[in-house]
């Protein structure tokens, strides 16, 4: 659970990430719409993530692809913001589920296809309550374009790592996610699992947003995270995330103490620096990734609880943000374990008629 692994330590690549985030930040100051930040910041680091290093141009295309994809995902979940929840939960399942098909292209891929169907199930959460905020107004189309230049920033600051490093092949930036892209054929189990995923996530967005949950959208988030090939991973990913959704929760309603008796211009300051603690705990979500999966659930449950919340008279969201993450991690962990069962019991039926006695003759 909290096993430690020095090797996934990488405060360089976290210090790289801070420098070039706080360009959003810096830019959305200036121009009043905070709105359009978190969409910045996941555009860049899911780029980022998706980066396969190599030539320039290789990686200029891979990075374009993904953010065109982003871009069409983004304006999606932001255009069905004020829809019914049935077609919220139709969304993603279908998304959920091409999402799990593309494993038949490789490990790499399939990762990616991941980052976009966590993006879209955030995305969603963030329309949802745009749309139910009067004060706060929020275009489709700029959000895709926010999406798509937090992509394009990514791409002109490996650019100019290119030019530094005097036109050479550069590594992986995350070196850590697989980078095989080989194709393979899609099997009946590969098949199941990508069908009970969107099934879990439909149903677990349904219920969010159907029954108008607060801050109910860290349950499908919870479960599609949990939900790992097999039952021992998703159990243990589950604990980590729950866990460190907790140690999130609790960081978050102590940094956010700072502000409750202030006002106006005061306020407002505190707000920005808050807006920079949330970076630097992404900063050190970045580093320890790979180093504990439960402290990285924490840096990155306290940056976006600091960067949503704020105002000191919201303080259940981090209560409900828990108790949704223990609900979806569970609703997935539950389901791998039923799963689980009825393929063993599966494989043995299977055994059973093809190990059996034969017929006696007549």
């Amino acid at each position: 659970m909290f096993e430690l692994r020095p090797a996934g330590l990488n405060w360089p690549r976290a210090v790289m990430f801070l420098d070039v985030a706080l360009v959003p930040l810096i830019v959305f100051w200036a121009i009043g719409y905070e709105q359009y930040l978190l969409s910045a910041l996941f555009g860049l680091l899911f780029a980022a993530l998706e980066d396969p290093g190599g030539g320039f141009g290789r990686r200029a295309g891979h990075v374009a692809l993904f953010a065109a994809i982003g871009a069409g995902l983004t304006a999606l979940a932001f255009g069905l913001g004020g829809q019914a929840w049935g077609w919220l939960a139709s969304a993603a399942f279908a998304v959920t589920l091409v999402a799990g098909l593309t494993a038949a292209f490789g490990v790499r891929r399939f990762v990616n296809a991941m980052l976009l169907n966590i993006w879209f199930v955030i995305a969603l959460s963030l329309a949802v309550g745009f749309h139910g905020d009067s004060h706060v107004t929020s275009y489709t189309w700029a959000q895709a374009v926010t999406w798509a230049g937090g992509s394009l920033l990514w791409m002109a600051v490996a650019f100019v790592g290119w030019l530094i490093h005097g036109r050479q092949d550069q590594p992986q930036p995350v070196a850590e996610l697989p980078g095989d892209v080989s194709r393979r054929k899609l099997t009946r189990p590969m098949i199941m699992f990508a069908v009970i995923r969107a099934v879990v996530i439909g149903g677990t967005v349904a219920l969010a947003f159907g029954l108008d949950l607060t801050h109910g959208s860290w349950m499908p988030i919870a479960a599609m995270v949990a939900m790992k090939p097999s039952l021992e991973q998703s159990t243990l990913v589950a604990a980590q995330r729950l866990i460190g959704a907790t140690i999130g929760a609790v960081a978050a309603a102590l940094i956010l103490l700072i502000p409750t008796s202030e006002h106006g211009l005061r306020l407002f300051a505190v707000d920005r620096g808050l807006e920079v603690v949330a970076l630097i705990l992404f900063m050190h979500g970045a580093a320890i990734r790979f180093w504990n999966y439960a402290f990285y659930c924490a840096a990155i449950a306290a940056s976006v609880l600091v960067l949503v919340v704020q105002q000191p008279s919201d303080y259940a969201a981090e209560g409900y943000r828990v108790l949704w993450t223990a609900c979806g991690a569970g609703i997935g962990v539950l389901v791998m374990l039923l799963a689980s069962r009825l393929g063993r019991r599966a494989a043995r039926r299977t055994a059973g008629h093809t190990t059996g006695a034969p017929p006696h003759p007549a």
